[in-house]
């Protein structure tokens, strides 16, 4: 049972539109509040995108999927988990990027999430465009390479960008790979679609045992098999999760900087994280919702259901 500091603000307390927004209305327990010592799942924005290499704007959505998820409630609705009184969930702040220096920015990122991990939070992140991943996950697989179900249109395993840029939202499982932060076979993409400049991610993929699942693939089955391949594949070592939100159609969510149309809509959206349920997640993001592209908020307002779902489950993995 968590302890009553940390649960959210009600609506039937405080309007919804009123207030300081924090994540799903959660206090703001920063990393040099005392109280740090009790917090066991920590939401974290990450406003930083200097990894974009088309529309910009990701380093404005923590802000935004904060104000949106205010309408995040205590309950799921469709599994009855009440995260907020099962563990101590906070609001930790933003990492203080460098909008000027993009390794500085990583090393600043990495260092954030080092004492998340030293204190024994799990992370839950909003980016922030797809980047983000890297130093966030250099801090989580300090001790051991981890698994990863990734939600995307595209694999983030190319080599480099413009003759040999290697650091972009395109590049940064590649360099995990590399780096000895993930193991590869443990590693499933689900999603992967669209127009592409050749295979060179895909015959990456192949040759270090990365399981991609097309969308094609994805439709034909349905969430509930592939799901099931999926937690197969991690099984019950730490794993990372890690959701674009351009693996939903933009229909759902055109606020994101690179749409590939044929995606899921946003119940199959909510459903794959849904159905997380028994990995052991180590820490988890949801990154490029890019409000100036999103004028209803929609988008966003989808995002922070995905990391509400993805917060059961974590809170729910936590008991002993």
């Amino acid at each position: 049972m968590s302890d009553a500091f940390f649960r959210p603000v009600s609506g039937f307390d405080l309007p919804r539109y009123a207030g300081v927004p924090t994540f799903m209305r959660l206090p703001h327990v920063d990393l040099d509040n005392p109280r740090i010592k009790d917090v066991q799942i920590g939401l974290i924005g990450s406003p930083w995108d200097s990894g974009t290499t088309n529309r910009p704007g990701p380093r404005h959505g923590p802000r935004q999927l904060r104000d949106m998820s205010t309408m995040i409630r205590a309950q799921n609705g469709a599994t009855g988990v009440r995260p907020f009184e099962l563990v101590n969930c906070a609001d930790l702040g933003d990492v203080a990027p460098n909008p000027a220096d993009l390794q500085d920015s990583m090393a600043r990122i990495t260092a954030f999430f080092d004492r998340v991990g030293d204190a024994g939070i799990v992370p839950l992140t909003a980016g922030g465009d797809h980047l983000n991943s890297l130093p966030i996950l250099r801090a989580l697989a300090r001790s051991t390479p981890l698994g990863m179900i990734h939600f995307d249109s595209h694999t983030d395993l190319f080599h480099s960008y413009f003759g040999g840029t290697l650091y972009t939202h395109g590049t940064p499982f590649r360099r995990a790979v590399e780096e000895g932060l993930l193991d590869p076979r443990r590693v499933v993409q689900i999603g992967i679609r669209g127009t592409t400049y050749d295979s060179e991610d895909r015959d990456f993929a192949d040759s270090v045992g990365i399981r991609v699942i097309p969308i094609e693939e994805f439709h034909a089955r349905g969430p509930q098999d592939v799901m099931t391949e999926a937690k197969e594949i991690v099984g019950n070592a730490p794993t990372y999760v890690s959701y674009d939100i351009d693996f939903v159609d933009p229909a759902f969510a055109p606020g994101t900087g690179t749409p590939e149309i044929g995606g899921p809509d946003s119940y199959q959206a909510i459903t794959v994280a849904r159905m997380l349920g028994g990995v052991n997640i180590v820490g988890a993001d949801l990154v490029e919702v890019s409000p100036p592209f999103d004028a209803s908020g929609a988008t966003a307002y989808l995002g922070v259901s995905i990391m509400f779902e993805m917060l059961c489950n974590m809170a729910v993995s936590l008991q002993p």
